[in-house]
C-alpha cells in the first residue's frame, strides 16, 4: 500500500481511509454504507433509495435549502447514489473546505429529521423517477433483466422500488431501516486529495460519533435462476439484454471475465461492435458488461435493434459467443488489456473516483489493493484464461429480456439449444 494511503479503524467499528494527493487543490470525502436493494425485504423494496433522497432534506441543524447553500457557497458539489450492495453520500470541495464537507455528510447520516412534509414531497419525486424509468426502455430493460435472472429475491428487485411500495412507505420504516443498517461497522468513510489523515480522523470522530453500533445481519445469498422476459411495446426499437451467471469480486476468473467483456463488447474495436454494427448494420448500440457482486455476478450483452433486424441479431450474437471460446487472438487481448489498464490509471487522477475505489476495496476485500497488484493480475491473463472464462460463462443458463416489437426474436429454448450445440 502506498505511503500516501492510511487506514484507521475506530473503536466503534467505523473504518476511515485517506489518500493524500499533493498535486491537487481539492478533496473528495464520502461515506459508503454496505447496504442497498439486496438488503431489503420485499415489503420495504426501495427504502435504501428513498433514504438516499431524504438525506438532503433536512437535519436538526440544517433545512434542505441550507444544506445546498452551504456546499454551493464554497463552490462544492454534493451527491449520493444507491446500488444493490451499497449506498454512498459524497462531496467534492476545495481543500480548505474539507471540515464543512465532513460536517454535512456526518450531519445527514446521524441527525436527519425526516420531516413528514419532506417525506411526502420526496415520495412524489421518487414516483416521478419511477415513471421516468418506466418510460425509458433502454433503462428499465436492465431492471427486467435483473428480476428475471434472480426471481423472487432481493438482489433481483429494482433499486427504485415499486410504485405501490413507495406510496405506502412510512417515515417510521425509513428511520427504522437507517437505524438498523447505518451502523458504524457497516460504513467506510473515505477521503482523497490534498489532506492530512489526522485531520480527517479528528473530523470524523467529531461528526460521526452518533452512528449506531449494532451491525445488521448478512444479506441472503444470491441464487441465479435465469429465464425469459418479454414486453411488447409500440417502440421503434427492440431493446434486448442477453445474460448469464458470472463471477463475483473474489473469483479467480474476475480479471479474465473483465477482459473478456472488454474484447467482446467493450468498445468500437470489439467483436460485437465490429460484427453486428459495422459489418451488418443491425444495431445502433451494442455492448457487453460484467456486474460482479459479493457472491456471484452477471455477464450481459445489450443491443438496440429494429423490428426487421431482431431475428438476425440473436443468431449472430450467439455465433460470436461461441467463437470467443476458441479463437481469441493475442492482438485483441493486448488491446483489451490496454483499455482496462488505461481506464484504471485515468481514474486515479480523479479524487472522486479514487475515494470511491478505496472504500469499495475495503468493503469487498478488507484491504486497499495496490495499483501495481491490479496491473500485475491483468498482465498475467493469457488467451487460455479468456477462452476458459468464456466457456464457463456462456455455457450457463441464459437470461433474456426484451422490450418492443420483438415477435421475430428467437426464444429462450432456441438460444439455449444453440449455445449447447
Amino acid at each position: 500500500m502506498s505511503d500516501a494511503i492510511r487506514v484507521t479503524r475506530l473503536p466503534n467499528g467505523l473504518t476511515v481511509a485517506t489518500e493524500r494527493m499533493d498535486r491537487v487543490e481539492t478533496v473528495s470525502f464520502g461515506a459508503y454504507v454496505a447496504t442497498g436493494a439486496r438488503h431489503e425485504t420485499a415489503e420495504e423494496n426501495g427504502v435504501s433509495h428513498f433514504l438516499e433522497h431524504m438525506a438532503f432534506k433536512g437535519t436538526e441543524r440544517r433545512d434542505a435549502a441550507r444544506i445546498a447553500e452551504e456546499i454551493e457557497n464554497v463552490g462544492g458539489q454534493i451527491n449520493a447514489y444507491t446500488a444493490r450492495e451499497q449506498t454512498a453520500y459524497y462531496v467534492k470541495l476545495l481543500k480548505e473546505d474539507l471540515a464543512l464537507g465532513v460536517d454535512i455528510i456526518g450531519d445527514i447520516l446521524t441527525h436527519s429529521t425526516f420531516a413528514p412534509e419532506e417525506v411526502e414531497r420526496e415520495r412524489g419525486v421518487i414516483l416521478q423517477e419511477i415513471g421516468q424509468a418506466n418510460d425509458t426502455p433502454d433503462d428499465i430493460i436492465f431492471d427486467h433483466f435483473q428480476t428475471t435472472a434472480y426471481p423472487g429475491q432481493a438482489i433481483g428487485r429494482p433499486v427504485l422500488g415499486g410504485e405501490d411500495i413507495i406510496r405506502g412507505m412510512s417515515r417510521d420504516m425509513l428511520q427504522g431501516y437507517m437505524q438498523r443498517h447505518y451502523a458504524a461497522g457497516n460504513l467506510v468513510v473515505s477521503a482523497t486529495g490534498n489532506l492530512e489523515h489526522e485531520q480527517v480522523l479528528d473530523l470524523v470522530q467529531q461528526h460521526f460519533a452518533d452512528l449506531p453500533a449494532e451491525l445488521p445481519g448478512p444479506a441472503l445469498p444470491a441464487s441465479y435462476s435465469g429465464g425469459e422476459f418479454r414486453e411488447t411495446r409500440d417502440l421503434d426499437q427492440v431493446h434486448v439484454v442477453l445474460g448469464f451467471p458470472s463471477v463475483g469480486y473474489k473469483d479467480l476468473d474476475y480479471y479474465p471475465v473483465l477482459l473478456l467483456s472488454t474484447l467482446l463488447g467493450g468498445g468500437m474495436s470489439s467483436r460485437l461492435f465490429q460484427e453486428i454494427r459495422e459489418k451488418r448494420g443491425l444495431v445502433y448500440s451494442v455492448y457487453s458488461f460484467t456486474q460482479p457482486f459479493m457472491d456471484g455476478g452477471l455477464f450481459g450483452i445489450y443491443a438496440g435493434t429494429g423490428e426487421d433486424e431482431v431475428a438476425e441479431l440473436m443468431p449472430v450474437t450467439l455465433t460470436e459467443l461461441m467463437a470467443v471460446q476458441t479463437s481469441v487472438t493475442q492482438a485483441e487481448l493486448d488491446r483489451a488489456r490496454a483499455q482496462v489498464k488505461a481506464g484504471l490509471l485515468m481514474s486515479l487522477e480523479s479524487t472522486s473516483s479514487r475515494c470511491e475505489q478505496i472504500a469499495r476495496q475495503l468493503q469487498v476485500h478488507g484491504r486497499i489493493i495496490p495499483v501495481s497488484e491490479t496491473i500485475g493480475k491483468l498482465a498475467a491473463v493469457g488467451i487460455a484464461d479468456i477462452e476458459r472464462a468464456a466457456a464457463r460463462i456462456f455455457r450457463g443458463a441464459p437470461t433474456i429480456a426484451a422490450m418492443g416489437p420483438a415477435e421475430n426474436m428467437p426464444g429462450l429454448t432456441s438460444i439455449t439449444d444453440r449455445l449447447a450445440a
